[in-house]
Parts: structure tokens; C-alpha cells; sequence
């Protein structure tokens, strides 16, 4: 009955996770709790929480596994800066010192960052490392329902790996295939994202997001197609693709792309960040999620071909983009498709974790085939009355105490009729980047103005980015053509047909702002562009209370379903405290906050309308 601690830092995206016996005590990102988005810094506060949570010292772990193998990373770095020699000598010159102070000595960094957590005996320590992409198959693997799959891992770099494929049997995993370092999916994607002028590592969401924008029948959407793939990239049937290195600095440089060669193949310039978004720039983010998504149907092709495996599991960056992954499921390879819903670095600790239960301790495997053992990705920490109650004295908040859950989501049921925007808060916090009605901003998707208020005057972000739709599971297929359960908000699906309002015949034409607000469901807050959504299923058995919710709105409006975006706005980690979530609501146009049983009125509030107190200037990201 092992007790192990998996941990991911030092890059970005730092979280720790903890196992008993191979149950998923545990998990959570540390940027919730220090409010530094993507932090790499050691998770001194998220293994606190898990160790807390599992009831657990470190002396009592079996082991502690980190999700990575610094020395294999140290040694790409060394033979790619000898290969491109003398090219790269400004990065060289930054990043080697980095690893020659601190990352080589990992070991201590470890158990250093351990003893902040607690004191421990150092002798007893079992200090584990699993390869990157290992971590990142066993996170989907093992909390998968499936006994045998094929698993697909496809990410920006770790170690050499950027894709793998494997093979999943009851308690083992065996690396079938593997693409190597400079060539990269990830990277191919993270490129665009720069160029685009986003944010490598964070950005890469809102060029997912930004894709629709394009015009697919446009010459010039068509011709930047054919040059990335005629230029940038060369596809196998196999899905394994090689990069011209070239038109990139990634390997060497501190960009992610030559400039100079980019702007002569596209005719078009970088974009500088927060500048005006044109068409081009539109149709461009179209042409590389276009390719992205050719390269991982051929990749889950071979992957099918290779293992004859009945299923598929997928992590890794590239696996939460979740058009792919909605494209990959409409081509009917697999029985059934399984997603990681913390897809990214931050859920390589918990694949650490499972990793050394099964592989290491050589546990054995038991399988629900009906459900995974993710619970929901209710994972992080949950707050009592005391600290609500805590909360509601150091701000002078005026709350009132609903006594029944059930009269409570009534109540909240009629204000979202009404238009209200709610900061929805309710037990344990999201394993993820996702928000998925526990730390979530809810909403009417029938409200026409609702994505235009929820950019701008809550979330503090670019107007075009899309919101998803969280619906009762029964009713998904009312709405959407999706025909499978979407519980990790992990697949996007068409709107209906029957619920799409006819669009003028030059939509594509338009300039983006006016295709945005042009109608086009009677769904508009949550119908993209391409009158697709991400779309968020929810269960009873994993989420009562908001399924309880969704049931209550049902009865007001008729339908079963709400807007749903992570409580947090531009720059800024997802609530993690009550404090964090009342901090947010002020300082936003949010009209109502939720807490547990408690629910805030923002008119109510002391001081509600001073801009002085309340306004935050928040970083871009």
C-alpha cells in the first residue's frame, strides 16, 4: 500500500500530486495558492496541501517522484548547442550557468524544497525520476477506464522526447514509438503562437481560439497552408514530422522564430502583443491549427495501427487543444477516446505518482470500465464556514447564509434568468487549467451580450476569445452533435443545426469584430465563430451541486445549460480561497458571488462602487 508524492517544478506549471494505494488523494497546481501564474518555483504549498489532505508525513511516503530527467535535458541542450555551434552562443552563455548552478543539483533542490514543507529524515527519503513523457502517458493511462489502449503523448520537448506513442496493459506501459527533439508538434504550435503575438507556454489557447477567425475559403488562408507544409514542415503518414530549423530559433536562440525568413515566406510581419488583429493574422492562426490537426489524426492513425489497441489516451500540451481532440473522436479510430484533463506539465506530477505505483511498485491494476479515477478533477482544497465566516469579518462583506443548498441554487437559478453574472464557488478546487463548476463564472449563453460583457468587464480580456457551455449530461446531445460525455471540458462539438441562426452570405468577409457579434444560435454567448463550443457535460455523480444548478436554471429558462468560465480574470491563477474569490468579485463587474451557502450581492457591499479600492491593474498574459 504505497503512499507516494509525485511533484512537477522548475519550468513552468508546478503542482504536486499524492497517491494511497493508488487512489488520487490529491492535486494542485502551486500557482493557485502563491497567485503567480505558471510558476516553476518548487510546489512548497501544493505538497502541503496533499500531504495535509492524504493525513501524511513524508516521513510515511514510500517515495517521492519528480515527473522529469534533468540530466537527459542537459544533455539535448549540450549536443544541440554543439550541432548548431557557433550559432546560439547568447543562449548558451545564459542558460548553461542556469544548469550548472541549479538544475544539476536537482537532487538538493528537491529535498530542500521539502524541508520548507516540513522537517524529515533524509536518510530515508526514496527520491524517484520518471521521463517526462512517461509521466505524462501514465497520467492518462492509469486514470483511464480502460484495461488496453494506445496512448498518444504529444507535447513541446522533455528530455528528447515530443511525441510518443505507447502501449497501455493492465499495469504496464511500453514506448512503442518516439519523435525527437527540434522536431515538434508543440513547438511547431508554440512558434505560431509568438508570431502571433501570444504568449509561448500560456498563449497557446488563445491561437486555438483565434483560428475560427479565419477565413477556410480564402486564397491567401489556403496559400499559408501550402507553405508550412511546403517550407516549415514535412508530414509522414506515420504522423512524424521534421522541421526546417532554419525558420526557427528555439533550438539555439532566445525567440522562437527567424523573423526575417517568417515575414519573406508569409508577407507578413510579427505581430506585436495587444496590437490590432487582422484578418491575415486571423488566417494564418487558421492555417497552423489546420495542420495541427493533420498531424495528430496521423499520429492516432499510426498509434492505432501500431498497438490494435480498442481505446485511445491522450496527454500532453498539445492534447488539451480540444479541436483536435474533437476532430480526432468525429473519425471513429477508437472505441472510445480518454483525455487527461490536466493534460499539461502541471498533471506530470500525478502521472509521476501512478507511474511509480504501477511500474516501480508493481502494483496491481484495478479497472472501473465505467468511470476513470480523476473524480471529477475535484482534487485541490476545500474551505469550511470558519474560513468564509474569516473571510466575511476582515472585509466587512455582507453575506447572508442560505440555510438549504437546495433553496440557494433556486435563488441563483432565477438571478442567471434575470442576467445576472455569478462567481460561482463550491467545494474542492479543479485539478487543471480548467474551471468546471466548482471554482467557475456562470452565466446565461442565451443572453446576447453576455461573451462581450464577460470579456471586457469581467474577465479584462481580448473580446474575441470564446466562453464554453457546461450542460446536464442528458441533455448535451439537445444542443450539441456530440454523443459521448465531455465531463473535463476536453472536446469541442458543432452547435446544432436546429438551434443556428442563418448568417449573411459574405460572414467570412466581415471584419472580425462584426462577425463576432453577428448572431448565430440561439446559444450566441457560447457559439464560436465556427459555430462550434467546448463544451463541459455535467454529471451527477461527480458534481451534485452544480448538476442540481444546471436542473434548477433548466426550470427557469427552459434549458438545462450555462455559460461557464474560469473564476479568475487576464493574468491571474483561478481562485483558490474564499478570500481569492471575493478579491476577484470586487474587482470585477460580477453582480452576485456564491461561497458555499453564502451568497453576496455586490450593491450590498461596503464600498462596492469605489474604483480606488477596488481595481486591480491585472498583467497581460
Amino acid at each position: 500500500m504505497p503512499n507516494i508524492l509525485g511533484i512537477s517544478a522548475f519550468y513552468h506549471d508546478a503542482a504536486a500530486a499524492i497517491t494511497v494505494d493508488g487512489v488520487i488523494i490529491a492535486a494542485a497546481q502551486e500557482e493557485r495558492f502563491t497567485r503567480v501564474k505558471h510558476t516553476p518555483d518548487f510546489p512548497v504549498h501544493a505538497t502541503t496541501y496533499c500531504l495535509e489532505e492524504a493525513g501524511l508525513t513524508i516521513d510515511q511516503l514510500d517515495a517521492v517522484v519528480f515527473y522529469d530527467k534533468p540530466l537527459l535535458t542537459f544533455e539535448r541542450l549540450l549536443q544541440t548547442y554543439y550541432a548548431f555551434a557557433p550559432k546560439g552562443i547568447v543562449s548558451f552563455l545564459k542558460s548553461i550557468p542556469v544548469w550548472l548552478e541549479q538544475k544539476l543539483f536537482l537532487k538538493k533542490q528537491i529535498r530542500d524544497g521539502l524541508t520548507e514543507v516540513m522537517s524529515y529524515d533524509k536518510k530515508k527519503l526514496k527520491l524517484l525520476f520518471t521521463e517526462h513523457h512517461l509521466s505524462h502517458a501514465a497520467s492518462t493511462f492509469y486514470a483511464s477506464p480502460f484495461e488496453h489502449a494506445a496512448i498518444l503523448t504529444v507535447d513541446g520537448v522533455g528530455e528528447w522526447a515530443t511525441a510518443t506513442i505507447s502501449e497501455g496493459k493492465e499495469n504496464t506501459i511500453t514506448v512503442k514509438k518516439e519523435l525527437n527533439f527540434p522536431h515538434s508538434v508543440g513547438l511547431l504550435y508554440s512558434a505560431f503562437t509568438y508570431y502571433l503575438g501570444f504568449t509561448v507556454n500560456s498563449g497557446e489557447y488563445k491561437l486555438m481560439g483565434l483560428a475560427p477567425y479565419g477565413n477556410p475559403n480564402a486564397d491567401q488562408t489556403k496559400q499559408y497552408i501550402q507553405q508550412i507544409k511546403e517550407q516549415l514542415i514535412s508530414i509522414k503518414e506515420d504522423g512524424s514530422i521534421w522541421l526546417d530549423q532554419s525558420y526557427f530559433k528555439y533550438s539555439t536562440g532566445l525567440t522562437m522564430t527567424n523573423d526575417r525568413k517568417w515575414e519573406s515566406l508569409f508577407g507578413l510581419k510579427r505581430r506585436q502583443p495587444e496590437s490590432e488583429l487582422l484578418q491575415a493574422h486571423c488566417n494564418l492562426g487558421y492555417a497552423i491549427q489546420h495542420v495541427t490537426e493533420e498531424v495528430v489524426l496521423k499520429m492516432a492513425a499510426f498509434a492505432k495501427a501500431e498497438t490494435a489497441a480498442p481505446h485511445l489516451c491522450l496527454a500532453g500540451g498539445v492534447a488539451l487543444n480540444c479541436v483536435a481532440n474533437g476532430k480526432l473522436r468525429k473519425e471513429n479510430l477508437f472505441k472510445d477516446i480518454y483525455i487527461q484533463p490536466a493534460s499539461g506539465d502541471a498533471g506530470g506530477a500525478l502521472g509521476a505518482a501512478l507511474a511509480a505505483h504501477y511500474m516501480y511498485f508493481e502494483e496491481t491494476r484495478n479497472v472501473d470500465s465505467q468511470k476513470d479515477s480523476m473524480q471529477g478533477s475535484y482534487l485541490g482544497p476545500y474551505y469550511s464556514d470558519k474560513e468564509i465566516i474569516l473571510l466575511n469579518k476582515r472585509y466587512k462583506a455582507a453575506a447572508t447564509k442560505v440555510d438549504s443548498f437546495e433553496t440557494l441554487s433556486r435563488q441563483v437559478a432565477s438571478e442567471i434568468s434575470k442576467g445576472a453574472i455569478i462567481g460561482w464557488f463550491q467545494g474542492r478546487m479543479e485539478f487543471g487549467p480548467r474551471a468546471l463548476g466548482n471554482r467557475s463564472i456562470i452565466g446565461d449563453p442565451s443572453n446576447t451580450e453576455m461573451q462581450k460583457k464577460l470579456n471586457l468587464k469581467i474577465k479584462k480580456r481580448e473580446s474575441f476569445r470564446p466562453f464554453a457551455p457546461s450542460v446536464l449530461d442528458i441533455d448535451a446531445s439537445d444542443f450539441f452533435d456530440l454523443e459521448t460525455a465531455s465531463p473535463y471540458m476536453t472536446l469541442v462539438a458543432d452547435v446544432k443545426k436546429s438551434i443556428q441562426k442563418e448568417v449573411p452570405s459574405n460572414y467570412h468577409e466581415l471584419p472580425l469584430l462584426e462577425k463576432l457579434y453577428c448572431e448565430r444560435s440561439n446559444l450566441q454567448a457560447i457559439t464560436h465563430l465556427d459555430f462550434s463550443a467546448r463544451i463541459q457535460t455535467v454529471h451527477k455523480e461527480t458534481n451534485p451541486k452544480y448538476w442540481q444548478l444546471l436542473q434548477d436554471v433548466k426550470q427557469e429558462t427552459g434549458k438545462g445549460i450555462l455559460i461557464n468560465t474560469s473564476f479568475n480574470v487576464r493574468g491571474e491563477p483561478i481562485v483558490c480561497t474564499p478570500e481569492d474569490a471575493y478579491s476577484c468579485f470586487m474587482n470585477t463587474e460580477m453582480d452576485i458571488l456564491v461561497i458555499e451557502n453564502y451568497i453576496y450581492y455586490k450593491k450590498e457591499q461596503p464600498d462596492w462602487d469605489n474604483k480606488e479600492r477596488w481595481t486591480t491593474l491585472f498583467k497581460k498574459d
